[in-house]
């Protein structure tokens, strides 16, 4: 067999027959590097082989003690699981043609006589081999489209929530100031009351922004067309920077911060990406570590940089570490937490991108420590 060729890509094709000899001639014939041959003595001992084996051709002898080679083709046309294996009924005499009328009532494909004709069998086997190929291929390509459509219908459904959540709060401050303005309340527009309408106004565009831009995010990715612009830059400078920006927020969630950073980590990266990475990373820890201390550390580590974002929030079950970079995806439900769910499965794949990688250490109720490693470059 060709090393290359994995044994469970190897196409299966079953013969039966209770002649050894017969078995065994028919295999000589059949043997190459991508088929796998399966061998039966007795139709009970065929249907166990189907059970447990997705077949594309089936040989069956027609005259087998106990249970005869119609009565087994008559058994797997009445199965789900068998009724569409092809099959070739092999017979030992021309005189038994008389009964492949019966054959063909009961599923049969094709009939061939014994001595069997070398050339005849391989073009037919390959012809069963290459419409079974095929079959499969489309139910490959049928399942994704099927997937496809559902992860559409869900992302769909998600997305409009999420989205109508903020452009319903702002819909509902622009009736009260309407009815305001029209009944002349000089008290409703005050210097400071105006000032608290622009910053709730700025909050809620910019939950929609960042909605649309995971929105974005993921049309890219799932389309292959995730650039990366690639620059020299240093790390730690990127994650002081983003602290720094990030203050406002930090003091709002109540979450005194630390930043551990080495004095510098240069390497050739897209910076607007591991911003991105860097970001989201601090703004899950403010919100699933609310009023607690976040910790940041950035270091050179064997390949290159090593970024640590550690909080001391509820923590993750071990069962959800890889559940949570998958899409559509949270530590905890959609009702406690809004969201899209697409923060971490993007920051996994911009990381990989990359030939970068992102895990989490984290225990039920005792915060969680996100590790990203990143290669100096690609």
């Amino acid at each position: 067999m060709n090393p290359s060729q994995k044994k469970t890509d190897r196409v299966k094709i079953l013969l039966v027959d209770d002649l050894k000899d017969n078995l065994l001639a028919l295999e000589g014939v059949l043997r190459r590097d991508d088929i796998e041959i399966l061998k039966a003595q007795s139709g009970t001992e065929a249907l166990e082989f189907m059970v447990l084996h997705e077949l594309a051709l089936a040989f069956i002898d027609v005259k087998m003690p106990g249970m005869s080679g119609f009565e087994l083709a008559e058994l797997m046309r009445g199965t789900k699981r068998t009724k569409n294996i092809p099959i070739i009924f092999v017979t030992a005499t021309a005189i038994e043609q008389r009964f492949s009328f019966k054959g063909y009532e009961s599923g049969a494909v094709d009939f061939l006589l014994k001595p069997l004709d070398t050339f005849a069998v391989k073009s037919k086997v390959n012809i069963f081999i290459e419409q079974y190929l095929q079959k499969k291929e489309l139910k490959k390509i049928q399942g994704e489209l099927e997937l496809a459509v559902a992860i559409r219908d869900e992302f769909m459904s998600i997305a409009s929530h999420e989205l109508k959540t903020p452009l319903t709060s702002l819909k509902l401050e622009t009736q009260v100031r309407k009815r305001n303005l029209r009944k002349g309340d000089p008290l409703a527009f005050t210097m400071e009351r105006l000032t608290k309408m622009f910053d709730a106004d700025e909050k809620q565009l910019n939950q929609i922004t960042h909605l649309i831009d995971d929105m974005l995010d993921i049309t890219r990715i799932s389309s292959g067309k995730l650039v990366l612009n690639l620059e020299s830059f240093d790390l730690c400078e990127l994650a002081r920077d983003l602290v720094e920006r990030s203050s406002e927020q930090l003091g709002a969630a109540g979450c005194p911060i630390k930043i551990d950073v080495c004095q510098s980590v240069v390497g050739h990266w897209d910076r607007f990406r591991i911003e991105q990475v860097v970001m989201n990373l601090l703004t899950n820890a403010m919100r699933y570590g609310r009023d607690k201390p976040i910790l940041v550390q950035v270091n050179e580590s064997k390949i290159g940089a090593q970024i640590v974002v550690r909080d001391q929030g509820m923590g993750i079950a071990k069962e959800n570490h890889e559940r949570i970079f998958q899409r559509f995806e949270r530590a905890v439900s959609g009702s406690e937490i809004s969201g899209l769910g697409l923060g971490l499965y993007i920051v996994r794949q911009i990381l990989e991108a990359h030939h970068g990688s992102i895990r989490v250490e984290s225990t039920l109720g005792q915060g969680s420590t996100f590790i990203v490693e990143l290669p100096h470059g690609l």
